[in-house]
């Protein structure tokens, strides 16, 4: 049996994975306060560890469904149409956003709970003075507060280049497409190709330990402009283009091992790479790196088996989908909320994590629900 990516069917198991990427999204970062707790408390950082690494492929889901859902673009598109369209609805949910949220984590850290114990929190720094350079800071980039809409940023970048990278795809072979895919690939592995090489020798060049010809005044390197978020967007283009027609049980003997060995070597290399640069963070994020080979393992698979899935459309499973966007982009003050009030029972981090993303999920579809319900305040979720 192989993909479904264009019948009726494909709405269905999209609407299922668009569900279960925001999920894993709001997982993730409720895995961040403990896993801020480093070495003060072993357990905590473990099990969010555990947690955190199994929901790496959230956001390539996302990006692999956007370019399933657009790529190829009709033939009718113009530029500057995809761009106005495009690029015109995540211009307002950023900027609200960008204001709104740090306007909710102050008034929830200066007046409903100054008393925070969350070790990932400097309850001093939220001041009138700091709350308002952080929203106009907005124009260079997210800030503490306004974490997830890092994405946001990024996928302006996707947009601005997918009406340019449209028009080689639909004029490429089969051969032409998979030969980038393997360049692509291979700069899956320059994040510990740069961890690796200290090791074997390598000194740098006037200070800076970048590879493959970036440095202090250039950061372009050699796969700069074949690297990042846009190889999942050729992939999904051959996928949906040149569909992948191993049967159910190929599928299964493949994907099942490869997403286990991604987990695998994603939990253990992110908890190793600590007691390699013992009290240095900085390398930390390495391995969890959404653009790194152990987390396109995990992806992958996900992908191509739900893809697989034979199931209706249903009315309640497309409306949640529809509004996973706002849950997205509101849910991120319920993260801390909800951390102070399952912090404090007698329970094992890992229930504590799942607790959180149970109350913080349910509290944001509420949230999202709320908003879409006016055609002024949709536009600040859709």
């Amino acid at each position: 049996m192989k993909p479904d990516f264009e019948s009726d069917n494909r709405t269905a198991w999209i609407d299922l994975l668009r569900v279960v990427a925001c999920a894993l999204v709001v997982l993730a970062h409720c895995c961040d306060s403990f896993v801020g707790a480093f070495d003060t408390d072993r357990v905590a950082f473990i099990s969010g560890a555990a947690i955190g690494s199994l929901t790496r492929p959230s956001v390539p889901l996302f990006v692999l469904m956007t370019a399933i859902l657009l790529l190829p673009l009709k033939p009718d598109t113009t530029l500057t149409g995809f761009y106005k369209k495009r690029i015109g609805r995540i211009m307002p949910p950023l900027i609200f956003w960008s204001i709104a949220l740090p306007v909710l984590f102050f008034i929830y850290y200066r007046y409903i709970n100054p008393a925070t114990l969350n070790p990932t929190i400097d309850v001093a720094s939220y001041t009138p003075g700091n709350l308002l350079q952080k929203i106009w800071l907005m124009v260079f980039n997210f800030n503490f507060d306004t974490v997830p809409l890092w994405y946001l940023y990024m996928l302006v970048g996707l947009y601005l280049i997918m009406p340019v990278l449209n028009s080689w795809l639909v004029s490429a072979s089969k051969k032409d497409v998979r030969t980038v895919l393997y360049i692509w690939g291979f700069t899956l592995f320059i994040p510990y190709l740069k961890l690796l090489a200290p090791h074997v020798g390598y000194q740098g060049n006037f200070g800076s330990m970048e590879i493959l010809g970036a440095c202090d005044w250039n950061q372009y390197g050699t796969f700069y402009y074949l690297t990042g978020f846009i190889g999942y967007l050729i992939l999904a283009y051959y996928m949906r283009t040149w569909q992948i027609k191993w049967s159910n049980a190929k599928a299964a003997a493949i994907c099942i091992p490869m997403f286990i060995a991604g987990y695998a070597i994603t939990f253990c290399g992110f908890v190793k790479i600590q007691d390699f640069f013992p009290g240095d963070y900085s390398y930390l994020e390495v391995i969890w790196y959404f653009t790194g080979v152990n987390v396109f393992m995990m992806t992958f698979p996900v992908l191509l088996l739900c893809s697989r899935i034979k199931m209706q459309p249903k009315q309640w499973l497309t409306k949640l989908a529809s509004l996973t966007f706002g849950i997205y982009l509101c849910h991120f003050i319920f993260i801390y909320s909800s951390f102070d009030l399952y912090n404090a029972l007698d329970i094992a981090p890992v229930f504590k994590i799942l607790a959180m993303a149970v109350t913080c999920f349910t509290a944001a579809v509420a949230l999202t629900w709320l908003l879409s319900l006016t055609k002024f305040t949709r536009k600040f979720i859709a």
